[in-house]
């Protein structure tokens, strides 16, 4: 592949934290934002405000839960984390329209956009 069809490839699959923020905005009925992290409860004190909870180790038998008619921007720990990647190749073969949020909840940390406590874990 060249490397501009994978750059293109890349902008068409991936968005940036400030990007999805700007289109969810936009026109938020377009998008369902959803945190694929696998961890432990204690890991996982806070997600991105709005994101519903799949972790990509139970995201086959919830596949009744996602919208079919909405872009789903998946989201995992960081940029050295491939789990939102796993995700989306298994919701792709699925028939599902799919992003992924680059650098996952830490980019999201680091511009200081909201978040939220995880029901039931105590920070």
């Amino acid at each position: 592949m060249a490397a501009n069809a994978y750059f293109e490839e890349k902008i068409k699959s991936t968005f940036s934290p400030m990007d999805y923020m700007m289109q969810a905005k936009e026109s938020p009925e377009k998008f369902y934002l959803v945190d694929v992290r696998n961890g432990l409860p204690h890991l996982k004190k806070e997600k991105i405000e709005g994101a519903v909870e799949i972790p990509q180790a139970e995201l086959e038998n919830r596949l009744n839960e996602l919208p079919k008619d909405k872009t789903l921007v998946l989201y995992c720990w960081d940029v050295w984390c491939n789990t939102a990647a796993k995700a989306a190749l298994t919701l792709i073969d699925k028939g599902f329209d799919v992003k992924e949020l680059a650098g996952g909840i830490a980019a999201w940390n680091k511009m200081e956009f909201p978040t939220e406590t995880v029901e039931g874990v105590t920070k």
